[in-house]
């Protein structure tokens, strides 16, 4: 696997918004499903600028090739290609689209160009191209035999760069810029704002402060709603493994129970919510990219938490979590990765961790340093955590790992609670030592399906 370039991670001196992070999709993944629609779309468009194409070539190279038929890389090529979007497409639509495509040997590039498209036009290549574990270059042609062809990297969180050119996202003049958690705790401590805070002031470089709380409240949600589908859905979750969906059985029992609130009960709850959000996600459903979709049950579960069981909880308070969880998200993207081609399951789950712990700190009423406590304890107990999916689907070890990286949030906010902030990890540290242990890490056990759990479990 080839060491990730600079263009593979986001710029650090770049600012970073709330709706880079967090953003609406389908399942099962934001680098594999997600990023991959996103490059077809964009592809389409530039392929139908340049020439009158009759038909097109996908390749798909590294993690998207060896995890790609597990993670529905294919299919979101084709929905890409298609003219759709993952934020726009209905998930219900998607198998008739799928359909459509297969039967009649026909495609609509970019909805609406008619083309000839069959599976062999899709190509999975496992050699690893310069720039980035997630790799996919569409090639175009016309009747004369004329060509037009893009690479892209899908770097996680379904953020897609063209090799050779930049994030396509304007830098903006923030209020308080910061690319670290030092940086981050003195612009606390000169100004008097939360961490929140600050990330609300910074917003305003985009929009104003109604419009970021409508986004917030947006994604609050999308995250409520997949729980919602999650626990009402039963069945087979797609893919081979013969995975049966346990959210809507476990939802009665729990609903069942004369003690919803006890001790042991709430953590159920939370281990529910976090399971409903990801096997909606397995099952190619509505969730939040936060900051991924294999993660994508984590901070959901604990922002229901907060709204559940915390006395006070508001919606002014569910912004608030979700702002904060976003400031250690940015130095994620900044500082390392989120993608697991690159951490593994650390950048995933654990990065997801880290987030949700600091929100529920903050809205539990931790000052800054008890925050980025809470961020660091959530990251420190998932270094080294590796991605073996096994037959490359978002399903065993991923679902149940959310529940866990949920519990563990929940946990680390308490315990940074209990102290004054001060710790002998700073959350700068344990994000480097995040980074140095995917750069070290084996490609076996990132996202590529050829160690762990993926080889040492057949596949059924």
């Amino acid at each position: 696997m080839p060491e990730p370039s600079a263009e593979s991670r986001a710029d650090a001196r770049r600012a970073i918004s709330v709706t880079e992070l967090f953003t609406i999709g389908i399942g099962p993944s934001s680098s594999h499903t997600v990023g991959p629609m996103r490059a077809a779309h964009a592809f389409a468009e530039a392929a139908l600028d340049a020439i009158q194409p009759v038909r097109v070539r996908c390749e798909l190279f590294g993690s998207l090739s060896l995890t790609g038929r597990g993670h529905a890389t294919d299919t979101a090529v084709i929905l890409g290609l298609a003219g759709h979007l993952p934020d726009a497409v209905d998930p219900d639509a998607i198998p008739a689209i799928l359909a459509s495509v297969r039967d009649e040997g026909r495609l609509p590039l970019g909805g609406r160009v008619p083309i000839d498209f069959a599976a062999e036009d899709i190509v999975f290549s496992h050699e690893f191209l310069p720039g980035h574990p997630n790799a996919v270059r569409f090639t175009a042609a016309d009747a004369q035999g004329e060509e037009v062809s893009r690479t892209y990297f899908s770097i996680g969180g379904g953020v897609v760069v063209e090799a050779g050119a930049a994030l396509h996202i304007a830098n903006a003049a923030v209020t308080h810029p910061f690319d670290s958690g030092a940086e981050l705790l003195e612009i606390g401590e000169a100004t008097g704002l939360s961490i929140g805070a600050i990330v609300r002031r910074n917003e305003g470089a985009w929009r104003s402060e109604g419009e970021t709380d409508a986004f917030l409240d947006a994604v609050r949600d999308a995250m409520l709603a997949s729980i919602e589908r999650g626990c009402a859905a039963e069945g087979i979750l797609p893919g081979g493994l013969n995975v049966r969906r346990r959210a809507k059985a476990l939802h009665a029992t729990l609903l069942a129970r004369k003690d919803r609130a006890g001790p042991a009960s709430v953590m159920e709850w939370i281990s529910l919510w976090a399971l409903a959000v990801n096997e909606e996600n397995a099952a190619g459903g509505r969730v939040v990219t936060a900051p991924t979709n294999g993660a994508a049950g984590v901070i959901p579960a604990v922002l229901k938490y907060y709204e559940s069981f915390v006395e006070g909880a508001s919606p002014e308070g569910s912004r608030m979590l979700l702002a904060t969880a976003a400031a250690i998200g940015f130095l994620y993207k900044k500082r390392a990765s989120i993608s697991a081609a690159e951490m593994g399951c650390q950048g995933e789950v654990g990065v997801a961790c880290s987030m949700a712990a600091a929100g529920l700190a903050a809205v539990l009423g931790g000052t800054n340093q008890q925050i980025e406590n809470a961020a660091e304890i959530g990251m420190e107990h998932n270094l080294g955590l590796t991605c073996d999916p096994i037959g490359g689907l978002v399903q065993v070890p991923c679902i149940e790992r959310n529940t866990m990286g949920a519990v563990k949030a929940v946990n680390a906010a308490h315990l940074a609670l209990h102290g004054d902030g001060s710790h002998v990890v700073p959350l700068d540290a344990v994000i480097e030592t995040m980074r140095q242990t995917g750069d070290h890490m084996r490609s076996e056990y990132k996202e590529t399906s050829l160690g762990g759990l993926a080889v040492n479990v057949v596949a059924c």
